[in-house]
């Protein structure tokens, strides 16, 4: 068996010799940066540094597309889409047209931030009984995932065709070609690709025909090294490319889709036509807060992470993290401690705001936060915090939903210094193991709360008709002097949010670069367990917190991080060594 190294070097050998026509390599003007090796225990990637315009995504497929886009003039918004296409294709089992996203655009001439909400919607037929059983009982959460009861309407399409009508510079046609391609003339199976079906840890792909048989061609498991074909997606980017989206919330994409769902053999679904046809985006405006010099930015409702993110760093803004290190026990704490509030505050209140009357306001108030800021007790782990009184709040039950950590995130800055940070997922691994002419669906209905109630309290986060489920994702930016000065954003289900403070507080306080921040081994801490990355520096630290009281637990820990920090000589951009991003840029 080849290591992992080795196995990345064959894979990029094999991307270079066998890729498709029509995906030429880019002219090498990016500069990779020598970041200093740290003892950390986490494989390090290189910084890059460009001049015009950087992508990073979540596989050298995608990063190549969007390189390709912005290289012809195009926005960031068309790169982002043709991103997304790929990603459909090459990690099926993050993010796809079957899913939905959240969209922070930052327009530079016009010094506007705005965010496109294309979260997915509960169908009509839908309540809060969904996942109950005969008997009044929440279902098990591995049963409530698979098959068609768990699929949402998909909404990014939407949300990137709603933002490309305001910020796209080429045809909507062009930005697909790219996917086409490689959908017809076939891509390499990366090593996480093939790892992640050979684990099954999503009994669906084994379970449904469509998903099965692609994955598992002659009864085997696809490889790494293997090519693989995808001419039924191909015919549906067509459609798409020609037709914008009206076949797929119209027509005979959304057919597909419906008949899938309905039809499925595990678990059949509530969706119907008309709950395709109804859906839309939302623009909204971003959830924004200050944190010591900065503006840090993100997505408010249905999303919890831009608030929750907000909340940790500004709970910890009496604490100096500037003169604090990260390899300290005492650093780890606090970012402990001020997680548990801000994920207390997150069961209590956070959900689909036009549904729920979430207060946003009170939440991320100055007063409000120095005075959950001061139940931080330094020497001892407090556990579980307790939800705060916000002004505004309506007394609710706690929630509980699971949210696993299949997403993907895009950072892009084009050669205009428009920004675009993305996040977009099918939630747990494969989805709902649906698969639809080539394109895996969500299964994003188990991201509300399988139980509605709790003690005679309705929980906010509650299954309705219509209503978006409350999402951790959380793609940021961050401003200095009115100026864009940083994009980042991760996978990895609820943890999104500790790894995007993590990365703030690295970015802002310790003043890294985005790759050295992104290298840094992670903790986190959702109100439950701490939890260390397992075979890094921060391992050491366990007797000490647990001396403090923490339940300690020692993992792997995904993330995904991709960010970009704009500077007077360029773009600086870092790609997670957890996984297989690139950056790429002139």
């Amino acid at each position: 068996m080849l290591g992992p190294v080795w196995q990345k070097i064959v894979i990029t050998l094999l991307l270079i010799i066998l890729q498709p026509k029509g995906l030429a390599q880019p002219v090498k003007q990016i500069q990779e940066i020598r970041e200093p090796e740290a003892a950390t225990g986490i494989e390090q990637k290189q910084g890059v540094k460009t001049k015009e315009f950087m992508v990073v995504a979540a596989n050298p497929y995608a990063s190549q597309a969007g390189y390709n886009i912005l290289q012809q003039g195009g926005s960031a918004v068309d790169a982002a889409i043709a991103v997304q296409m790929v990603l459909t294709l090459v990690e099926p089992q993050s993010s796809g047209i079957g899913g939905g996203a959240f969209i922070l655009h930052w327009n530079r001439s016009e010094h506007q931030l705005t965010t496109f909400d294309g979260r997915e919607t509960a169908p009509k037929k839908a309540d809060s009984r969904l996942f109950l059983d005969e008997n009044g009982q929440t279902i098990p959460w591995i049963k409530a995932v698979v098959g068609g009861r768990s699929v949402g309407v998909p909404g990014v399409l939407s949300a990137l065709k709603m933002a490309h009508q305001k910020y796209g510079k080429l045809a909507w046609e062009t930005l697909f070609q790219d996917a086409i391609k490689l959908a017809e003339q076939g891509f390499i199976v990366s090593p996480r690709l093939a790892k992640l079906v050979s684990l099954r840890f999503n009994p669906g792909i084994t379970e449904l025909p469509a998903i099965r048989d692609y994955f598992f061609p002659n009864g085997q498991a696809v490889k790494a090294g293997d090519t693989l074909k995808n001419p039924q997606l191909a015919n549906v980017l067509k459609s798409i490319a020609k037709q914008g989206t009206a076949p797929f919330y119209q027509g005979w994409i959304a057919k597909k889709i419906v008949n899938a769902v309905q039809s499925s053999p595990v678990a059949p679904g509530k969706l119907s036509l008309n709950d395709m046809a109804s859906y839309a985006a939302v623009e909204r405006p971003a959830v924004c807060g200050p944190y010591r010099h900065y503006q840090v930015c993100g997505m408010g409702p249905p999303s919890s992470g831009g608030i929750a993110v907000l909340q940790i760093l500004k709970q910890l803004a009496p604490f100096k993290m500037f003169e604090r290190k990260f390899d300290d026990a005492q650093t780890l704490h606090l970012f402990t401690q001020s997680s548990r509030l801000a994920f207390a505050d997150r069961a209590r209140y956070l959900a689909d705001n036009d549904f729920v009357s979430v207060p946003v306001a009170g939440l991320l108030d100055d007063n409000y936060l120095k005075q959950r800021a001061s139940l931080i007790d330094v020497n001892h782990d407090v556990q579980p915090a307790l939800a705060g009184h916000p002004k505004g709040a309506v007394a609710l039950a706690d929630d509980s939903a699971m949210e696993l950590p299949s997403t993907s995130h895009l950072s892009i800055v084009d050669a205009q210094g428009n920004g675009v940070s993305m996040t977009s997922s099918i939630e747990m691994g494969f989805g709902s193991a649906v698969m639809v002419e080539g394109f895996i669906l969500n299964n994003q209905l188990t991201d509300f709360s399988l139980a509605p109630q709790v003690n005679g309290k309705w929980v906010a986060n509650r299954l309705e008709p219509l209503k978006r489920p409350r999402s951790s994702m959380a793609p940021m930016m961050v401003f200095q002097d009115g100026k864009l000065d940083i994009l980042l954003g991760s996978p990895g289900g609820s943890r999104i949010i500790n790894y995007v403070a993590q990365t703030l507080f690295a970015l802002l306080d310790w003043q890294l670069t985005p790759q050295q921040a992104i290298n840094l081994p992670k903790i986190t801490n959702r109100n439950k367990v701490t939890t260390l990355e397992k075979g890094t520096l921060l391992e050491q630290y366990k007797p000490a917190l647990e001396a403090k009281g923490h339940q300690v637990k020692i993992r792997d820990l995904n993330s995904g991080l991709h960010a970009i920090k704009i500077t007077q000589d360029g773009l600086l951009g870092g790609a997670d060594p957890r996984r297989e991003g690139k950056v790429m840029g002139n």
